[in-house]
């Protein structure tokens, strides 16, 4: 699902596929026990499935910011939450106009040490240390599901309420910043209801659980599954979309 501003608010997007998560096939996948064979098989099977589907929309999501944005070198580039800055560096071919924007300081010396961007240490505040229409374009992937609030919180908070409180905040806060920063922005994210949650590479009905039961599964599933699940997520529908980025397209 994106957010691209511009256009009839009628008009319909397409990705060409499923959206997909961040850190998808990343490090701390959960090592299986020896007696787990079946498990095991299933395990690297919807692994196989899910690296697969998020590398053909990886590559969709490419195509379909080249075309509605257009970014050229003449345009200051921010890829908020970028973190090594392998994603944009397969999109744009552009490196001095690229900034790359995280809050892992290591992640931002590899990605000026790699592909030689520009870097942007960001502090986790409310307000991000850019002035208003800094960039030209705003690229954000699979980010904003996790603006939940304090991870030192969420992680453990089980109260539906005080968590979708936290969450919206953090999330209508984090738009309003894009949209105060950026003069054209891409911003995709993980749709809800789609089959399959790729954070967790559970189905999606686990994103219908109360919290207190999403939290505690999580923790038993913890080093059971095939990859690490942390309850800091919320996943966003189209129509919460519309809210928080009300002048722009929004497509699955």
């Amino acid at each position: 699902m994106v957010a691209v501003p511009g256009g009839s608010p009628n008009q319909r997007l397409s990705a060409g596929g499923p959206p997909d998560a961040a850190m998808m096939g990343g490090a701390g996948w959960a090592t299986l026990t020896p007696g787990a064979r079946g498990p095991a098989k299933l395990g690297n099977l919807i692994r196989r499935l899910a690296v697969r589907s998020s590398t053909n929309c990886r590559l969709r999501r490419g195509r379909l910011f080249r075309e509605r944005l257009q970014p050229t070198q003449a345009d200051s580039i921010l890829d908020l939450g970028g973190g090594r800055g392998g994603h944009i560096a397969e999109i744009v071919p552009y490196r001095d106009n690229v900034t790359i924007g995280d809050l892992d300081p290591e992640a931002l010396r590899r990605a000026a040490q790699t592909y030689g961007f520009g870097t942007l240490l960001l502090d986790g505040g409310e307000t991000f240390p850019v002035a208003d229409g800094q960039f030209d374009v705003v690229f954000c992937s699979s980010v904003i599901e996790h603006v939940t609030g304090p991870k030192e919180i969420v992680y453990d908070l089980e109260d539906a309420g005080q968590f979708a409180a936290s969450a919206k905040a953090a999330q209508a806060n984090f738009a309003a910043e894009v949209r105060r920063i950026a003069k054209r922005y891409f911003v995709q994210t993980p749709y809800k209801y789609f089959p399959l949650e790729q954070h967790s590479f559970l189905p999606f009905v686990v994103v219908l659980l109360p919290r207190r039961w999403q939290v505690k599964l999580m923790r038993f599933l913890a080093h059971r599954w095939i990859k690490p699940v942390y309850p800091d997520f919320r996943r966003l529908t189209i129509k919460e979309m519309r809210v928080l980025f009300p002048e722009s397209e929004i497509g699955l």
